[in-house]
């Protein structure tokens, strides 16, 4: 049996809306360009020496009907007004040869910002207790140098990816983020 570990990744979301819930969700993964493909719900290790992509030139690695690994984030409404978010946060270390970290946040209430920073704080803290190290990550933020200082000789860079949506009246609402990682 052959080892599968990705050498690329990238990120993208969607929404969508529909009166039934599949159909919504199904348009949240046309809008984020992942809809032809097979997908199969992975846990969160980013892997040492992976090259963050642009959604463009990760689309274009895959073909329909492929197999797909991904880090997903959804959430769903039927609420009219109600606000939802989906987001992935990435922390990767400095040193390439260690692991990243990606996490799954969906809720209710947040914008975009909210919902992307503590998705990006989250990352941070499952990779920095990975590494035995147990933080507040407000102690440990940098914002002069926009990273997360765990150790001296561990830093962590963190972006993330969200969708938020509002839902309407008599429609079912998805919000969608992933990871999408390609061997």
């Amino acid at each position: 049996m052959s080892t599968v570990i990705p050498t690329r990744a990238f990120l993208t979301k969607g929404k969508g809306q529909h009166k039934e819930k599949l159909a919504s969700f199904e348009q949240a993964l046309r809008a984020a360009g992942i809809a032809p493909f097979n997908l199969v719900k992975i846990s969160s290790i980013f892997p040492p020496h992976c090259k963050l992509i642009s959604r463009e030139e990760g689309l274009k690695l895959l073909k329909p009907g492929q197999i797909v690994f991904l880090v997903m984030s959804e959430n769903y409404t039927n609420e009219a007004h109600r606000l939802i978010s989906a987001s992935i946060g990435l922390a990767i270390p400095n040193d390439p040869n260690h692991y990243g970290y990606l996490s799954e946040h969906h809720s209710f209430g947040q914008n975009e910002k909210e919902a992307g920073q503590y998705a990006e704080d989250l990352a941070a803290y499952m990779l920095a207790t990975t590494l035995g190290v147990n933080f507040d990550t407000n102690q440990i933020w940098n914002e002069d140098r926009n990273i997360y200082k765990i150790s001296d000789s561990i830093t962590v860079r963190t972006r993330n990816i969200t969708q938020t949506a509002k839902g309407n009246k008599g429609l079912w609402t998805s919000a969608f983020a992933a990871a999408i990682l390609i061997p």
